[in-house]
């Protein structure tokens, strides 16, 4: 935990190992809470303390995107991207002493604990440190309220992004996912026409294919067949979608509907975030 207790405030580093060991102690025990009427603050578009970088949140569903928008903007703002499913995914592949109890979470569709999660952060962050980062995107985390309340006692997060979508495109975008088995890259096979309705509007979506030399490598997650998806999209309804009151609380959510794939999203996001006039460094991370 040592890499949590230098980037995160100084004085909280003991409640954060506190808050690991028991689920009896609340934060509003240990510190009064912040002042919940204060108006909405606008997203964060320079450094905001001028001692460190950006520290942002991408929230949505699973299948949503998050780590494809939040991989792209962290080349545009040069933060490291922190994708705490591709934390558990590494510690899987590792054969370390976490990967059997985090085979059988993960292929369950359940969520990994507040403490393995922890630890695989703080793992991740001591290895940025040590090369220079500074500054996050966190994708995936929190997806829980104690997982909120504890990360808001240790550091400062700036801004929450949620990204939203209906949930039968999320389900055939999950169901297309392949990954090439040599590389490692993501692709999708799914080609989405799904039509207007109940409201939802018209979605389309064009397959992201592999290049030739991935394209007899692909293989499908272990987690991305339907009832696993399915359950998993239960799970966050239940237990992270209460994270996004959290923080529209506090002023620092901005929810975005996905209009459609990569190019008709990418630029309206940039524009929501008030980041669209980056210029040469916008087409960098394109």
């Amino acid at each position: 935990m040592a890499a949590l207790s230098r980037l995160f405030k100084p004085q909280f580093s003991s409640l954060f190992q506190r808050s690991l060991s028991t689920t009896t102690v609340s934060v509003s025990e240990i510190q009064p809470q912040r002042d919940k009427s204060s108006k909405p603050l606008p997203p964060i578009t320079d450094d905001p303390q001028g001692s460190r970088n950006f520290q942002w949140v991408f929230l949505g569903c699973p299948g949503v995107g998050k780590g494809t928008y939040a991989s792209r903007l962290s080349a545009l703002l040069g933060v490291p991207h922190i994708a705490t499913g591709d934390l558990v995914r590494d510690e899987l592949s590792s054969s370390g002493p976490l990967s059997h109890q985090l085979e059988e979470v993960v292929n369950q569709g359940k969520l990994v604990s507040d403490e393995i999660i922890f630890n695989l952060l703080s793992k991740r962050l001591e290895a940025g440190e040590s090369k220079g980062e500074s500054g996050f995107i966190l994708d995936g985390f929190p997806r829980t309220i104690r997982q909120a309340e504890i990360l808001d006692e240790v550091t400062e997060i700036d801004l929450v992004v949620n990204l939203k979508l209906r949930e039968d495109v999320l389900i055939e975008k999950c169901l297309g996912r392949r990954i090439c088995s040599e590389c490692g890259k993501g692709f999708n096979l799914a080609s989405i026409n799904a039509k207007a309705e109940n409201g939802d509007p018209e979605i389309t979506m064009a397959p992201l294919l592999p290049p030739p030399q991935c394209s007899s490598k692909l293989i499908t997650r272990a987690d991305d067949t339907e009832p696993v998806v399915r359950k998993r999209l239960r799970v966050y309804k239940e237990q992270s979608e209460p994270v996004e009151d959290y923080y529209r609380k506090q002023g620092k959510l901005t929810e975005f509907n996905l209009p459609g794939g990569i190019p008709e999203s990418w630029p309206k996001l940039l524009e929501a975030l008030h980041l669209d006039d980056y210029g040469d460094r916008k087409s960098a991370a394109a």
